[in-house]
């Protein structure tokens, strides 16, 4: 039977799956993964199954949500066997604890991260709020069921009654858990755009479209804290729609955004224009405009770095390094003395010790001593599950220039 035949039915509770003392451990430590390595015996699960774990020796671990696909095979929900017939009440459960965090966590917003995986013990499942439209992916093929699929949306519109949902697919990863390609759709209701406000600012959204879920809200107080030093004439490097420019524009007195893509860079002007702000937007390659711009002797106060993630394996963390430093090296000449530097890296692979590491080289290399003033991660809304370190992925750097 096809995986995508499999996703049509709905899934057996019976399964029993069997992990090896790697995995079983793994386990025990408080992670919730199993790789397909460690997994002695599948018990006929179907794809996206509801099973018991079970050790080799016959000791239950708890319940999980399976993928015949995936090389995570096994992605844990609790330490008790689940029924099938219980799950949309567990469903129903997580998703009211997780709103209640994000309800006493989240100020000055309309917009932020309702569910965030296991961080929220909802494995596969990614739910963004924008105002009055809810933007979620589906990243399993447990998730991805019609029955799964059903009692999350009947949870979502219990909790927020939106005026829409939005279902964005991740291509990479629904490749991954061998599920069917799907273009992004309105799944309930009928709104698809909106307006929403982070820290005061106002951005226009439209779900169907733009990168993630649409917007980059995992950076939303890493956009305070910079308006909060940033001084001067700016540079938003890889701006995409503006988040960070468009903070800047209330403190600085002049504010470049610079990204390789002229649709976002239109998202960035019409959210210029929403908010009252003249912004400069420069469609380039950062890496080749920077180097310009340091051989012409450009100077500025603030420069922030954004770049999308360089490091999507380990294999690949070493070749990132050298890319993040050329990037920092070319804005740290740039910068005036008391310049602010804001540089950030959302590759997971790339540890904060090695990105802070690779800052130094830089700032000796550019003879610009730097003095760190914070050191910070993704919004509260995007929680880190301490015995999952995959759930804390963003780094964020500000520096500055002595």
């Amino acid at each position: 039977m096809s995986v995508h035949s499999a996703s049509r039915q709905s899934p057996k509770s019976a399964a029993r799956v069997i992990v090896n003392a790697r995995g079983a451990a793994r386990l025990r430590s408080g992670h919730c993964w199993v790789y397909r390595s460690d997994v002695v015996s599948a018990g006929g699960a179907a794809a996206g199954a509801l099973v018991t774990v079970a050790d080799a020796a016959g000791n239950t671990l708890g319940a999980a949500l399976y993928s015949s696909s995936s090389q995570i095979a096994v992605r844990m929900l609790g330490s008790q066997p689940i029924a099938e017939e219980d799950y949309p009440a567990l469903l129903d459960q997580r998703l009211a604890g997780a709103v209640a965090l994000r309800q006493r966590l989240v100020r000055d917003s309309n917009a932020y991260r309702v569910v965030f995986s296991e961080a929220d013990f909802l494995p596969g499942l990614i739910v963004d709020r924008y105002h009055d439209v809810l933007s979620l992916q589906m990243l399993t093929q447990a998730m991805d069921l019609p029955p799964r699929r059903q009692a999350i949306l009947d949870a979502l519109v219990k909790q927020f009654a939106p005026a829409g949902i939005v279902e964005r697919m991740d291509e990479r990863v629904r490749e991954l858990e061998n599920l069917p390609a799907r273009a992004a759709e309105v799944v309930w209701g009928a709104k698809a755009e909106t307006v929403f406000t982070m820290n005061g600012v106002r951005f226009q959204y439209d779900g169907l479209s733009g990168q993630k879920t649409g917007a980059f809200l995992d950076q939303r107080e890493n956009y305070a804290a910079t308006a909060r030093y940033a001084k001067g004439d700016a540079l938003d490097v890889f701006c995409y729609q503006g988040g960070f420019a468009l903070h800047l524009a209330g403190v600085c007195a002049h504010v470049a955004g610079i990204d390789s893509s002229r649709a976002a860079l239109e998202a960035a002007e019409r959210n210029a224009t929403l908010n009252g702000r003249e912004l400069e937007w420069i469609e380039a390659n950062a890496f080749d405009l920077l180097k310009d711009y340091a051989a012409a002797g450009r100077q500025f106060d603030t420069v922030v770095l954004d770049p999308p993630p360089f490091a999507k394996t380990k294999r690949a963390v070493a070749a990132a390094l050298r890319g993040y430093k050329e990037l920092n090296l070319r804005a740290l000449k740039m910068l005036r003395r008391d310049g602010l530097l804001v540089t950030c890296s959302c590759s997971f692979h790339v540890r904060e010790a090695d990105f802070l590491e690779m800052l130094a080289a830089a700032a000796l290399d550019a003879h610009k001593p730097l003095q760190v003033v914070e050191r910070r991660t993704q919004a509260v809304d995007h929680p880190v599950l301490l015995t999952v370190p995959e759930t804390q992925y963003l780094k964020c750097v500000l520096a500055i220039v002595r």
